[in-house]
């Protein structure tokens, strides 16, 4: 199971997208009951050209009001939790890594500047996602959101029951149900042909029936968690689960990323959700 023991590492550069992610990140850390670790990347280290003392002096300090301001950021959304925080000379993605190693957890906003350079979808927030050994939050949707009471987890088969127990861990411990959706189109169950019509309901049950198998051992190890299932059939895979994410406070999804891949890609999937999702979305990350 994919478990977080290590500290809540939030990237932080004064912009409204990285400040929401603060107090996400602080609400998270809390119900954890572990330090939140805040981190500004001024990317000194990969200038191409050493910079002059003033000049790495004066970054440096912008960078140190920055974790400031959302240190107290922080502290106000989760009175109590521990902080720490530190202004580092390397680049946004590899400040993140590096600080949530293997058992943290990286929360990024969708949207940033300043310390983080272009902190968009695509560019830090997908390198992050990418990478990490450990889970990883974009903090997306609204900026006040009204909350639903439901973690949303998106399955296919039995590759995904650590990103299961992960997001069944997290419903009971933010008091919410957990609802799982399997979305699935005919085409998947075409070999020579498309399944004829006769065949149609038959689909449907079998890909009910293993949503059901998949949940159960999560449900028995979570008696009192409320679970709901979902066999969904869509054209897109990605914009069912999209849209599903209008109800939900969070969106939980596997990485499945090959091993010896360059640059350990994401798939299509994970993108779309990551840049469309109408809520936070945690990655998961799967061997």
């Amino acid at each position: 199971m994919v478990a977080v023991h290590g500290p809540i590492v939030v990237g932080a550069d004064g912009s409204e997208g990285a400040a929401r992610a603060v107090r996400w990140a602080a609400a998270e850390a809390d119900s954890r009951s572990v330090p939140l670790h805040v981190v500004n990347a001024t990317a000194l280290d990969t200038w191409g050209h050493l910079p002059s003392e003033p000049v790495a002096r004066s970054v440096l300090d912008e960078g140190l009001a920055v974790v400031n301001d959302a240190v107290a950021q922080a502290e106000k959304e989760a009175p109590g939790i521990r902080v720490t925080a530190r202004v580092s000379r390397d680049a946004a993605a590899e400040a993140l890594l590096d600080a949530a190693g293997s058992d943290g957890l990286v929360v990024v906003g969708s949207r940033g500047a300043g310390g983080f350079p272009a902190l968009l979808l695509g560019s830090v927030g997908l390198r992050v996602a990418a990478c990490a050994q450990a889970p990883v939050v974009v903090v997306r949707g609204e900026s006040e959101p009204a909350a639903t009471g439901v973690v949303l987890v998106a399955v296919r088969d039995a590759r995904d029951l650590d990103v299961l127990r992960f997001a069944a861990e997290t419903a009971k411990r933010r008091r919410a149900a957990l609802h799982v959706l399997s979305v699935y189109s005919y085409h998947q169950y075409a070999g020579s042909m498309v399944p004829v019509l006769g065949d149609l309901a038959e689909v449907a049950e079998e890909q009910a029936a293993s949503v059901a198998r998949l949940v159960r051992p999560v449900s028995d190890a979570f008696p009192d968690l409320p679970v709901t299932t979902e066999a969904a059939r869509a054209h897109s895979l990605a914009g069912a689960v999209v849209d599903a994410t209008a109800r939900a406070d969070l969106l939980v999804v596997g990485a499945h990323r090959p091993a010896h891949a360059p640059g350990k890609p994401l798939g299509r999937f994970v993108h779309v959700v990551l840049h469309h999702a109408h809520c936070p979305v945690a990655v998961v990350p799967i061997a």
